[in-house]
């Protein structure tokens, strides 16, 4: 088939017709990547519990929801589960010196079995709109985006007011320099752990909306899930610097990471669109993941070669 062919079969209108359903994922994901910030950013911690509190979030809900638990009801248990997860991961590496990266690698390998105990050792389980009154779901794509905009307004805001806090401030400072902070007084592991169970937390709520929007929870829902939350911040923060520069504050910069959600998976649905192989999108978010994090480096190195040049120049006119 060749190019002129090929983009004549393609569907403007099947496009216009699926991104919305991606911009509704996206703010999932974006509410996700939030969590992902807190380790990633301000605690300076590779956190790959990720994966299975994600997961945890949607079992504990689906579960919850099935036994007649409201659905509202379901995520703030789900919150409570993610939160438990990132504890053990925090514990495990401030009690038991194990370095965080393998700490959130043992946790994430336990919550595996854990998870299928939750679902009643079944892979997957699936909940219907048609039975319960679910938060949000794909048969109504609109109400979705909606909720799923409002909670992440909520969820940005809230942690705009507590990271100014005395003890939010206490926790980015422990990210920032951990020995400064020690020597400022602070409880450097406390802040560790408070920040992980954070952390777990929204990433567990995000799971549990996402499987009340796709319907069921699945043991490997969140497989590779550290890695779209990596892509949403880092796609966030370039986005973000571009186009706010100096202006750019700590609210702005959570927003614009779950806005780097919603255009990871618009990115995806065009990838779909474009009837590439599906088998090939965690190479594809690789790559996107491996671009943007070289593009503040590359940045940066080209404006040093370009103030080099200048005093250079500035010396050789002197």
């Amino acid at each position: 088939m060749s190019i002129t062919a090929y983009f004549a079969s393609l569907s403007l209108l099947k496009l216009v017709k699926n991104l919305p359903g991606g911009v509704a994922q996206g703010l999932i994901w974006g509410l996700m990547a939030l969590g992902v910030y807190i380790t990633f950013r301000l605690l300076d911690v590779a956190d790959l519990t990720v994966d299975g509190s994600f997961t945890t979030g949607g079992a504990v809900t689906v579960m919850l929801i099935l036994a007649g638990v409201p659905a509202w009801a379901a995520l703030l248990v789900a919150v409570i589960s993610g939160m438990l997860a990132g504890l053990c991961t925090g514990l495990l590496h401030t009690k038991l010196g194990i370095p965080a990266i393998l700490a959130g690698i043992l946790t994430q390998f336990s919550l595996y079995s854990i998870n299928l105990r939750i679902m009643g050792m079944a892979a997957n389980k699936a909940v219907s709109v048609d039975k319960f009154s679910l938060v949000l779901s794909s048969r109504s794509i609109s109400s979705a985006i909606l909720t799923g905009a409002l909670i992440a307004l909520a969820l940005v805001s809230l942690f705009y007011w507590y990271f100014g806090t005395e003890q939010g401030s206490a926790l980015r400072a422990t990210g920032s320099n951990p020995n400064m902070s020690a020597a400022q007084g602070i409880n450097v592991n406390r802040m560790k752990v408070l920040g992980l169970a954070l952390s777990n937390g929204i990433v567990a709520l995000s799971g549990g909306l996402m499987a009340q929007y796709q319907g069921f929870a699945d043991v490997n829902m969140g497989r590779g899930a550290i890695v779209i939350g990596l892509a949403a911040v880092i796609i966030g923060e370039v986005i973000a610097r571009a186009i706010l520069g100096k202006h750019l504050n700590f609210f702005g910069t959570l927003t614009f990471t779950v806005i780097g959600g919603v255009i990871y998976y618009a990115v995806v649905v065009i990838v779909l669109w474009l009837r590439l192989n599906s088998n090939d999108l965690k190479l594809f978010t690789a790559i996107i993941v491996a671009v943007f994090l070289a593009v503040p480096y590359l940045r940066a190195k080209r404006l040093n070669s370009f103030g080099r040049l200048k005093r250079k120049a500035a010396e050789n006119d002197a």
